[in-house]
């Protein structure tokens, strides 16, 4: 497919150029290639975006909700026609291979369609109060301007989580994407502005300055809410900023996810399971395994059945159809995978496949099982955002159990077993803000998505997405008066 790129800033309406002029390339991590430059925001452009979101917010928070849910609905399904453009769009700028990309179009959508379907219902309630002598009326009504910041990883989903919830409660946005990524998102800016979504409602400022263009915003009295997704570390700074003027914000953050394979488990679907759980985007999720927890009676007979599948592996630029894993994102993040894994082997543990970085261009690693990881290696504290498998075994359940907490993360964790009791004993002892049992995959448009600890604040998705862009008002009105 012959693609043809918006590279320019999406403010008020119009397409721009930045300020100053600037720009910036947009790299193929699978080769190193200039895939096209594109409009570097300035600190001047962002205040025009919030300006924008600012001056559109009151004619939007009044548009009927039905006609708000018609024109999300609409970019839904501009979306899924152009499913292939978004697909590849996304595999040339962010590398994960052709397929996993058209599943992220698809998962993304959802978000536009679930939302077009919440904006009609939102709703308040009317009581009488306990002691009669009044009533109660509680409205909800939208935040305000909203300021979301994504990260590379899932440009389309990350997008679409944000922008479908916030439009359908009636607030505007501004947007600023992943430098790596900007591509998808403007993109998608397009199809809102085809969709019919006012001029100013969503703005979209690509940037390499992402603190001395959000900074500002973040000050600002005409913010009302702040959404990121990304690393527990910039998520502390961006909370902090925010108190100044008391946001509202939602913070998806870092994880460190354990999967555990109990001693009852099929053991054919977990490490069908781990695959999906592990590889999705080359490992490069938030929601990705990143320890997995086996237990001792079935450590050998997995671990050998993991090697082998994740040994039989194609690396490849995404757009090649025989690939199932693409490079990673940069040089940066290959380094770090590398790094995490050639200590775990200083410390002690044995790489079963993979394990060396390979000759050639991009920044490709191949996916890596690893055993006999001690406890205390860095591999299992820190979120590796690549396709390594580290693996540590277990004897009970109390013992898995207090392995998987033993993190500052709380994001989603993975149990395989058969037994019904354990699960619910899970669900009610695992510190984590998403459980999926005999499943490698537990993000849904219809599912709250989020997590607990310093994993973040908030949840996206389902029927608590919406309520991050709602805030409630109470109204006391006296009680009627007796007839005359």
């Amino acid at each position: 497919m012959s693609l043809t790129f918006r590279t320019d800033l999406f403010i008020g309406g119009q397409w721009r150029p930045a300020s100053n002029g600037a720009r910036f390339p947009v790299l193929d991590p699978a080769n190193g290639e200039v895939i096209e430059q594109v409009a570097d925001a300035s600190p001047e452009d962002g205040q025009d975006a919030l300006r924008a979101a600012d001056a559109a917010q009151r004619e939007w928070a009044a548009t009927a909700p039905r006609v708000r849910a018609e024109i999300l609905r609409r970019a839904f399904e501009i979306v899924t026609a152009r499913a292939d453009e978004f697909a590849e769009t996304i595999t040339r700028e962010m590398g994960k291979p052709l397929a996993e990309a058209r599943a992220e179009v698809k998962y993304g959508a959802e978000f536009l369609r679930w939302f077009s379907e919440e904006a009609p219902r939102i709703s308040g309630r009317y009581s009488t109060a306990p002691d009669a002598g009044s009533r109660l009326l509680v409205l909800r009504r939208p935040v305000g301007p909203c300021l979301f910041i994504t990260p590379w990883n899932f440009p389309l989903a990350m997008a679409t989580r944000k922008i479908a919830p916030a439009l359908a409660a009636g607030c505007t946005s501004i947007l600023k994407p992943a430098a790596q990524t900007p591509l998808t998102a403007l993109l998608f800016a397009e199809v809102l502005q085809q969709a019919g979504v006012p001029a100013g409602v969503v703005n979209v400022i690509p940037t390499q300055q992402a603190g001395a263009v959000t900074g500002p915003l973040i000050g600002s009295d005409k913010l009302r809410k702040l959404s990121f997704t990304g690393s527990t570390a910039v998520g502390k700074q961006l909370i902090k900023s925010a108190a100044d003027q008391v946001l509202r914000v939602s913070m998806e953050l870092g994880g460190n996810a354990p999967f555990i394979v109990f001693e009852d488990a099929d053991l054919d679907a977990a490490v069908e399971g781990a695959l999906v759980a592990k590889l999705r985007n080359g490992g490069e999720a938030c929601v990705a395994a990143n320890r997995i927890l086996v237990h001792e009676s079935v450590a050998e007979r997995f671990s050998t059945a993991l090697t082998e599948r994740m040994g039989k592996n194609v690396a490849g630029h995404g757009l090649d159809t025989r690939t199932t894993i693409g490079p990673l994102i940069d040089k940066g993040t290959r380094d770090k995978v590398n790094d995490l894994v050639v200590e775990a082997v200083a410390d002690g543990a044995t790489v079963t496949v993979g394990g060396t970085v390979p000759d050639g261009e991009g920044w490709f690693y191949p996916p890596t099982v690893l055993v006999d990881v001690p406890s205390t290696s860095r591999i299992l504290k820190e979120e590796i955002f690549g396709p390594v498998a580290p693996i540590i075994t277990f004897s009970s359940e109390q013992e898995a159990v207090d392995l998987a907490n033993a993190t500052e993360y709380g994001l989603v964790c993975f149990a395989y077993t058969r037994d019904l009791d354990r699960t619910l004993r899970l669900a009610e002892s695992l510190e984590t803000g998403m459980l999926g049992i005999n499943t490698g995959i537990v993000s849904n448009p219809a599912a709250p998505f989020g997590g607990v600890k310093q994993s973040g604040i908030g949840r996206e998705g389902g029927f608590e997405g919406i309520d991050e862009y709602l805030e409630t008002v109470y109204v006391g009105i006296a009680g009627p008066s007796a007839p005359k």
